[in-house]
């Protein structure tokens, strides 16, 4: 099978294509390399262009492949509310080209979405495949769009496509504007941790490499027309987990510092995942092993994010997000 990764420079996308070579399959990457698309992340000699998921000219020059794996995305919360256009031209627009592309080609189709599609859910309720999209940010409209999209591409072209919603991923190389690489690299240069409001929002928090793995799983034995919850179904809030970094590396108590909570900030995440683990899918990651083993990759992995946090363009996000919070 010759599969396009489309994003696969990118945080999971990269974990995604390791774990297809590693299977064997015949792998080529698209990516745009904006911020958070890193060579680094890739393996050397990796297949591997740049362009855009939106141009269909950048599309149409990789050739015949047998599936699309669609991981291109704007993806950061903050960084939409600060700017939303880029977020429809990619999330939506991109995801419609690639469709078409698929259609032509004959190719199966999954979507990689997430599950900030359904909004804020309600304490003792966990989001169901059916369940209406309630989406409160700019970046998870654009991505209920893209999902839309895709449904109906199935219906009205019959694009064998599918969709996974994955929950909070996390894992190493994941670009340091997240919260866990965020706050384990500013804990490890002594800078402040700024933890929005009371720090109660509660996410479903899933490794990276679990997530692959659902992946995979519903690009070979996925239905047409179908949407795939993935998620561990390991609920902590998010000042659970900066106690758990704290502690773990010995920082100063201090340097946590509650600031003004971001605008339309969803309370609480959680997945009902009973069809993909119909598959045959379940996480193996433990959440509190799986965290500390990430803050220490990060630890040991300084020439990764240091570049990184050095950049003026970080520097720039960085200070237009949390200088007058944390003032």
């Amino acid at each position: 099978m010759r599969l396009l990764v489309t994003g696969g420079a990118g945080f999971i996308g990269s974990h995604f294509v390791k774990r297809m070579l590693a299977a064997g399959e015949d792998v080529v990457v698209l990516d745009k390399f904006t911020y958070a698309g890193n060579p680094a992340n890739l393996p050397e000699g990796i297949d591997c262009r740049r362009g855009d998921i939106a141009t269909r000219e950048d599309v149409d020059l990789i050739g015949r492949v047998d599936a699309i794996v669609n991981f291109a995305a704007e993806t950061h919360v903050d960084r939409s509310i600060l700017g939303p256009e880029d977020f429809v031209r990619t999330d939506v627009l991109g995801t419609l080209v690639l469709l078409q592309a698929a259609e032509q080609l004959s190719a199966r189709f999954v979507q990689v979405s997430t599950d900030e599609v359904y909004g804020d859910v309600e304490p003792g309720w966990s989001s169901r495949e059916d369940d209406p999209l309630r989406p409160s940010s700019p970046y998870s409209a654009s991505k209920a769009g893209g999902d839309l999209q895709v449904l109906a591409a199935v219906r009205t072209f019959g694009v064998n496509a599918s969709v996974t919603r994955g929950s909070n991923t996390y894992g190493p190389n994941q670009y340091p504007e997240k919260v866990l690489p965020l706050f384990a690299t500013n804990a490890l240069d002594g800078g402040p941790l700024p933890l929005y409001g009371d720090g109660r929002q509660v996410r479903d928090w899933l490794h990276v490499d679990d997530h692959c793995a659902a992946i995979e799983l519903v690009l070979h034995q996925g239905e047409a027309g179908e949407v795939y919850n993935v998620g561990a179904n390991e609920e902590h809030e998010n000042v659970e987990l900066t106690k758990v970094i704290v502690e773990h590396l010995g920082t100063d108590p201090s340097l946590v510092r509650n600031v003004e909570d971001r605008a339309g900030h969803d309370r609480r995440y959680s997945l009902e995942t009973a069809k993909v683990r119909s598959l045959g899918w379940q996480p193996r990651r433990d959440w509190a092993d799986g965290v500390r083993a990430t803050i220490d990759w990060y630890r040991d992995n300084r020439d990764w994010w240091e570049p990184i946090k050095r950049s003026g363009g970080f520097r720039e996000y960085y200070d237009k997000q949390y200088a007058a919070r944390l003032s």
